[in-house]
């Protein structure tokens, strides 16, 4: 249970109502009961604050006039909300200690406050450094090394000589280290082209279910302090993804593209191989990228979904536009 004046002391917030009104959770603004906290930071939910049920609202200070309760006013109401629930909802208490069906190889180095669960494999030369969890049906390869305080949530694949780094999280079904995508035509047939190098993951790092991360063809691929991934990303070999960018759900990267610091990468974008992505560059949803954005801003592409019958007519004119073009070159000379 948590007060509003602890809570607004812990998130840099203003506190007003009454300081020692308790919640133990969070909710909706809909759904939210009187024993949880909720928040506002999206103009079209505005219109539930007034009936809402929540104890706590977390608002921005030009709507706190608004709240009919309890509130905690802040300049970002998303993320004091992150925040709060950060402490509200506290993971469970991981019991440390090694699962009796667990498989791990004489020669790899766990420190001794690890916890592996049930069904899990570690090969050989494996390092798990302080606190760090490897939940249920985990596989860890030769030579995979795991800093302090990092979580693998269950049935995760690390390859081998894949490094993970500090305090990241990885989700369910994620495979780090698989061999990139490779391949050399010779007269007409295809072959295998080795993949030498692995994958170096950051500190901070979170990544997301079913995401695959592919290792390098040489040189590694590298995932930098910060990087964000939602679920059901792939990322090809030797890609490079700078500190703090942010990458939504469904994207695919070609190999051996870098995406610099503080991007943003919106869902089901295509980035192409062998392309630069400029500091701080923002990709909307299904953003098809071919070239290099040397210059930090939003990009676009894609055509937004509209009626059957105005797609129809807007194919028909596509497909006439190199005989507008022509015409329209045509009637400049003359």
């Amino acid at each position: 249970m948590w007060t509003l004046a602890e809570i607004a002391e812990k998130i840099g917030g203003l506190p007003y109502g009454d300081a020692a009104y308790t919640v133990e959770s969070v909710g909706t603004l809909i759904a939210a009961k009187p024993e949880q906290l909720s928040f506002l930071s999206n103009s079209k939910y505005k219109k539930y604050l007034a009936e809402t049920k929540a104890g706590i609202v977390i608002v921005h200070h030009s709507m706190i006039s608004h709240v009919p309760n309890n509130a905690i006013a802040v300049d970002d109401p998303y993320v004091a909300y992150a925040k709060a629930a950060s402490f509200l909802h506290r993971d469970k208490v991981v019991t440390q200690g090694i699962h009796p069906s667990a498989s791990i190889d004489d020669s790899s180095h766990l420190d001794s406050s690890v916890s592996i669960a049930a069904q899990v494999v570690i090969s050989a030369g494996v390092t798990l450094e302080k606190d760090v969890v490897i939940g249920p049906g985990c596989v860890l390869l030769e030579d995979v090394y795991i800093a302090a305080r990092t979580r693998l949530v269950a049935n995760v694949t690390v390859c081998s000589d894949v490094k993970i780094g500090q305090r990241v999280i990885i989700h369910p079904g994620v495979v780090i280290g698989a061999d990139g995508f490779g391949i050399a035509n010779d007269k007409g047939k295809w072959i295998k082209v080795p993949q030498l190098g692995a994958v170096t993951i950051g500190n901070d790092v979170e990544i997301g279910a079913n995401t695959t991360i592919d290792r390098g063809a040489i040189n590694d691929t590298i995932i930098a302090d910060g990087v964000k991934l939602d679920n059901q990303i792939q990322i090809g070999h030797n890609v490079i993804i700078g500190e703090n960018t942010v990458v939504a759900g469904c994207v695919g990267i070609a190999g051996s593209t870098t995406i610099g610091k503080n991007c943003l990468i919106g869902g089901g974008v295509g980035i192409s191989g062998h392309l630069e992505l400029a500091e701080g560059v923002q990709l909307t949803g299904m953003t098809m990228v071919t070239k290099s954005l040397t210059k930090s801003g939003a990009y676009s592409s894609g055509i937004p979904a509209e009626s059957t019958q105005q797609w129809h007519r807007n194919v028909v004119r596509y497909r006439q536009m190199d005989k507008m073009a022509e015409r329209i070159k045509a009637l400049e000379s003359k």
